[in-house]
């Protein structure tokens, strides 16, 4: 099966370069979609002969992560890896999250911080409490589980590709796009990968910005649901 990882990318000059060598030593094909970077991002991948796709203007995660899944699509391959091109990806884990899809077990597969996994990072405390919040709200809504709804390490088939590719959630695309996954009764697992805290850089996510991210991705839940 022709594998691709797809690597949204938004100033990440001291994590680009290292994050691509890595994953080009496990022998993977990828993608790096540069969502509009005003540091020196497209220089080092221009140095380095990088493969990506310059978006003309920062698109947010949804919009570069469309914009691979649709190049996953048109380029034909059998399985997408979402990747985070910061470092806190593991490329030996690629391996293991795309297994129960090649075995068809699986048409998507979660990367977990929290399900079996060996993972010392597993993000702060406001946003564990958050992502059990979102995890038992879409237990109740399908009856399926998935313990880190924000994990944004996810293999997905080809049939899910061309979903994405053709319609993706622009705002919190990995919990919404679980839902509608989930609703859709496609089969889903999920699998313990190993992150790390990101070297470089500061999260932009502080205390206040992951209260407002769980209120706004619940009252889309509920949209979705009863919309359904």
């Amino acid at each position: 099966m022709k594998v691709l990882i797809i690597i949204p990318s938004y100033n990440e000059q001291e994590c680009i370069v290292g994050v691509v060598e890595d994953l080009m030593c496990h022998g993977y094909d990828y993608i790096v979609v540069n969502d509009g970077s005003t540091d020196n991002s497209v220089q080092l991948m221009k140095e380095n002969r990088i493969n990506y796709l310059d978006l003309p203007f920062n698109c947010g995660i949804g919009g570069a992560v469309q914009t691979g899944y649709k190049y996953a699509y048109e380029n034909n391959y059998d399985i997408a890896v979402q990747f985070d091109g910061d470092g806190q990806h593991n490329a030996a884990c690629i391996e293991k999250i795309i297994a129960p899809i090649i075995s068809g077990l699986a048409d998507m597969v979660i990367g977990s911080r929290f399900k079996e996994s060996e993972s010392k990072f597993k993000s702060t405390a406001i946003r564990r409490i958050g992502i059990r919040i979102l995890s038992r709200l879409l237990y109740k809504m399908t009856g399926r589980k998935i313990v880190d709804m924000t994990s944004g390490f996810r293999a997905v088939n080809r049939e899910i590709i061309k979903i994405f590719a053709e319609d993706y959630q622009s705002e919190y695309p990995e919990p919404v796009s679980n839902l509608e996954i989930a609703m859709a009764g496609y089969k889903i697992e999920e699998v313990g990968v190993i992150m790390h805290e990101r070297k470089y850089g500061k999260s932009s996510i502080t205390a206040l910005k992951s209260a407002y991210y769980m209120f706004n991705v619940i009252l889309l839940f509920f949209i979705k649901w009863i919309s359904s």
